[in-house]
């Protein structure tokens, strides 16, 4: 089953085509039109700006796919089953964008259509399958999934294909705007994950500078909700921390690399610490990460380790780091799910959701 994936949540113009067979999915096509560089001189998205963009380059985005994924625009129907398209949550302007093009396409094509939470496509991303494999045979139910991402971070338990239930979220800021915001207070740019990341990358590959950090480190940042009873998150004392710090500290321009690390960990605790306290509790077989922050290879490698020493007989899924951050590839897997289903709209009934519930 072949599906075309849109996705236009945020300030990425995104069009896929996916095949999927039983549980695998396999890429046949991946564009993204990206606007980072365009919302990095106001240092972060800008909703009115994202939506102009996503007019212009839509439409060529769309061609790029097929073109890429062989297939000819005069004989679409032959080729694609459903078009997929994410309908929330994001920015209302620039959903609108993907969602009006899905329905052009559907009644243009005759072809139906699927309506996508952004958040499922993150998740369902783990599913594309990976160079040199032809099944996602690791992949058993109940899941556990730790997604985190600019706009969200949360816990959430998958029982079967569509079936989820959010055991806890971010009471205020996410993972992703935190890291946005942290990097900003120390002017580094946007978006931030990426660059404190680096930073704290340089600082493990120094030695001698992080054997006197672990040593001697002063900044101890707190690791907010850690030990609360329930899933829920809360990253705005992190943030808070950091400012006072920074405040305080005359020398913390030297101090960069330090900064960084410390931030990263601080959020990186907190989230395994509650992930791996679901999949024990919930008496998971396989824990999966998703969402933009996932691609955070610190975060990816420390929780493969703590579910391998610390949880029995669970698998551990990532997906690859293309498909991490927004993109339609993973719009149009969780596409193929639903409509092998037959979870279809009238393309007059798809509407923007920008507040759009997992599971709802």
């Amino acid at each position: 089953m072949k599906i075309l994936g849109i996705e236009t949540s945020c300030d990425e113009t995104a069009v896929s085509v996916v095949n999927g067979e039983g549980e695998n999915v396999e890429v046949l096509s991946n564009i993204v039109s990206s606007q980072v560089e365009i919302h990095k001189e106001y240092g972060g998205v800008v909703p009115e700006v994202a939506a102009r963009e996503h007019v212009l380059s839509i439409l060529p985005v769309v061609d790029d796919a097929l073109v890429e994924a062989g297939i000819n625009k005069r004989n679409t129907k032959k080729h694609i089953d459903a078009i997929a398209v994410t309908i929330g949550p994001g920015l209302i302007t620039s959903l609108k964008i993907g969602i009006e093009t899905a329905k052009v396409l559907s009644y243009a094509w005759n072809i139906p259509v699927v309506p996508i939470n952004h958040i499922e496509g993150h998740i369902y991303a783990n599913w594309i399958s990976k160079k040199n494999e032809t099944q996602n045979s690791n992949v058993k139910f109940p899941i556990i999934i730790l997604t985190v991402s600019g706009g969200h971070t949360m816990i959430v338990l998958m029982r079967d294909y569509g079936d989820f239930e959010i055991l806890g979220e971010t009471r205020d800021d996410a993972a992703g705007e935190a890291f946005d915001k942290a990097a900003k207070m120390m002017d580094l740019g946007y978006p931030g994950g990426p660059i404190i990341s680096a930073n704290s990358e340089k600082l493990r590959e120094t030695p001698d500078a992080f054997e006197i950090f672990q040593k001697e480190n002063k900044l101890n940042f707190p690791r907010p909700m850690m030990y609360s009873k329930n899933y829920e998150f809360s990253f705005s004392g992190l943030k808070t921390a950091i400012r006072y710090q920074l405040e305080k500290d005359k020398d913390w321009k030297n101090k960069i690399l330090e900064y960084c690390f410390e931030f990263q960990q601080a959020i990186i605790d907190v989230l395994i610490y509650k992930t791996i306290k679901a999949a024990k509790e919930y008496n998971v077989k396989t824990v999966m990460l998703a969402g933009g922050v996932s691609a955070n290879k610190e975060l990816r490698k420390q929780l493969e380790e703590v579910v391998k020493t610390k949880v029995s007989n669970v698998s551990f899924q990532i997906p690859d780091f293309k498909y991490t951050t927004d993109n339609a590839a993973m719009i149009a897997s969780a596409g193929y799910f639903r409509a092998r289903k037959e979870e279809f709209v009238d393309w007059r009934d798809l509407k923007v959701d920008c507040n759009l519930e997992l599971g709802k």
